[in-house]
């Protein structure tokens, strides 16, 4: 089974469209740079839309999407909404039925309709770095980042990747998206990882900030190329010791800018999305965080 494909958009100049409103929800949503990328965006592309960040969690999230009036175009939501939201809305794309998660709602015509851009960001992140075809990867971390992980996996034609958790358990997530998605994959512990990096082509850190500090020197020794999620704390000590080796690095802060700019085209139904207008705003707002 291949991804499925996002909605066909119309017209890359459609009229000038009504201000609408749209945010980002999440929890801690003040860790999240998608509502810099996305303002940034908007107004670029001449639109007076408001924009807020909502914080949400699991419980209160059928409060707030049953409270949101007309006017809405869709929303960005973070973790830990993702899986939440599926029974919430009206319709989910196949891939996010697939990886367990949407990470992005679009209003049209009265009905809600769920779709995961983290699947291209990643992608699209990974083939401009020139990681096109790794041949065989290991994936750090089992959560809703990893079955996305796993999915931009099957593109490039790794079908047997390692997933490597804390514990087994924490893996069920990722082997049921695996599962779905038609691939295998081999589960192991942080205590394997040495055994598993010789020969790997990719490694995938889908730990949160600072989560993969401690297997930054085994991953540089691989000399494999290390693509890490994080955007926070960017650049990692992952990253930087991939860097002194020699080894392809693939920016997470690329991944965040091309997903969210895949957001804006469900959410504007526009394809001019302005990608170096996100870039510049996601390299601004990291500055500011950073000072």
């Amino acid at each position: 089974m291949r991804i499925a494909q996002p909605p066909v958009l119309e017209s890359s100049t459609p009229p000038r469209q009504a201000a609408r409103r749209t945010a980002v929800l999440g929890s801690p949503v003040g860790q999240s740079i998608t509502a810099a990328l996305h303002r940034a965006g908007l107004t670029a592309m001449g639109l007076d839309w408001s924009y807020q960040n909502i914080e949400c969690d699991e419980t209160e999230l059928p409060h707030v999407l049953a409270g949101l009036e007309g006017g809405w175009a869709g929303l960005a939501l973070g973790m830990p909404l993702k899986r939440a939201v599926l029974p919430l809305i009206d319709e989910v794309s196949d891939l996010g039925l697939d990886v367990g998660g949407v990470n992005t709602v679009v209003f049209r015509r009265g009905r809600s309709h769920g779709e995961s851009t983290d699947v291209y960001g990643m992608l699209t992140a990974m083939r401009e770095a020139g990681v096109t075809s790794p041949g065989s990867a290991v994936v750090l971390g089992g959560g809703a980042t990893a079955c996305s992980a796993l999915a931009a996996l099957r593109e490039l034609g790794v079908l047997e990747p390692s997933v490597v958790v804390r514990e087994r358990s924490r893996a069920a997530e990722a082997t049921a998206a695996a599962g779905r998605l038609g691939i295998a994959v081999d589960v192991h512990t942080f205590g394997s990882l040495e055994q598993l990096l010789p020969g790997a082509g990719l490694v995938i850190s889908t730990l949160p900030a600072g989560g993969a500090d401690a297997f930054a020197a085994a991953v540089m020794h691989s000399r494999a190329a290390v693509f890490d999620v994080v955007t926070s704390a960017w650049p990692t000590r992952l990253v930087k010791a991939a860097g002194f080796a020699g080894s392809t690095v693939v920016d997470g802060v690329s991944f965040a800018v091309h997903q969210a700019a895949r957001q804006l085209e469900l959410l504007t139904g526009r394809s001019d999305v302005p990608v170096a207008a996100l870039r510049r705003a996601a390299q601004e707002e990291l500055l500011r965080r950073a000072d």
